[in-house]
């Protein structure tokens, strides 16, 4: 008996160590061909949406410092100014187009077109479209207001759904192009308290998913980041369900990933054309496994978490 568990023992550590050898190698030249095609952003047209502070910011000086030609997009102008003046003054040394300011709101679903329009008429063309603005929100279901379900629904999904559209024609004349969206975990699973973001950001993913099988004979790649919690501003300026400013640092957000890191994650995609990647920690991939593969249990945590948010709430 002893015998046969030693030779399952062996077979068992043969085929995992057959198997870490190829995963390692594809790993490595993952990395490999990743920095090489790095060379290829160069001169790149890169749209970014949400560019005045947080993940947007900490894009724009990726890829600005890679070489590309940055155009700002949000709707405060003066902030997106400091960014363009932050990015002169911290890369004197990068060789590139200076960036480009474009105020853009993107709840004006019917301006993004010529927004689009005003865009290549300066630089010509767009390589890359990186739909990142967005807010969030913080309030059970029953106590948001409509409103707030439909604003959150128009700047996180409609909006990027207008920008990209409006991108795509000319994306396909120039027979290339890359689509970004800066997605959430919570595209992938919802939390109670969220339901307006969380909708948006499964309504996201899911026009990801289907773009991406659209556009590929147009050589128009697709990626979609479901980033965990990142250190912005984000619950800050999140709606709570009257539809007023949350005004706190959540301790999940505060403790978060780092804006550079989302950036230098999300470049990383682009260069190696990946679909789809989940920047998160171990405990949130679980749940998402979780919510696939074991949905009764996943849905008893949350209605867990859900009591114990609402007398935190009542305390």
């Amino acid at each position: 008996m002893e015998q046969k568990k030693a030779s399952w023992g062996f077979w068992l550590g043969s085929f995992a160590f057959a198997l870490t050898i190829p995963l390692m190698a594809y790993r490595i030249i993952r990395k490999l061909c990743g920095k090489k095609s790095y060379d290829s952003f160069k001169g790149k047209v890169v749209v970014i949406t949400g560019a005045s502070s947080g993940i947007g910011e900490a894009l724009a000086h990726e890829f600005y410092k890679q070489g590309c030609k940055v155009v700002l997009c949000a709707r405060r102008q003066e902030e997106l100014e400091r960014v363009k003046l932050d990015l002169l003054q911290k890369h004197p040394t990068v060789p590139t187009y200076p960036p480009v300011v474009v105020p853009t709101d993107l709840s004006d679903i019917n301006s993004l077109e010529g927004i689009v329009n005003q865009i290549i008429d300066i630089t010509g063309h767009i390589d890359f479209l990186i739909n990142n603005g967005g807010i969030s929100n913080r309030g059970s279901v029953i106590d948001t207001n409509n409103d707030v379900f439909i604003r959150i629904m128009t700047v996180n999904y409609f909006g990027a759904v207008a920008l990209t559209k409006a991108a795509l024609p000319h994306m396909i004349k120039q027979k290339q192009g890359y689509i970004v969206f800066i997605n959430s975990v919570q595209g992938l699973i919802a939390i109670p308290n969220r339901s307006a973001y969380a909708a948006s950001k499964h309504a996201l993913k899911a026009f990801g998913d289907t773009l991406r099988s659209e556009v590929a004979r147009f050589n128009i790649h697709v990626t979609v980041i479901n980033a965990g919690y990142v250190h912005t501003a984000l619950s800050l300026n999140a709606l709570t369900g009257s539809g007023n400013a949350h005004g706190q640092m959540d301790t999940a957000t505060a403790q978060g990933y780092s804006t550079d890191y989302v950036a230098e994650k999300t470049a990383l995609a682009v260069a190696q054309k990946d679909p789809e990647v989940i920047l998160a920690p171990l405990i949130h991939k679980m749940a998402i496994l979780m919510r696939t593969n074991l949905p009764r249990l996943y849905f008893y945590v949350m209605a867990w978490r859900a009591q114990r948010e609402s007398k935190q709430h009542e305390m």
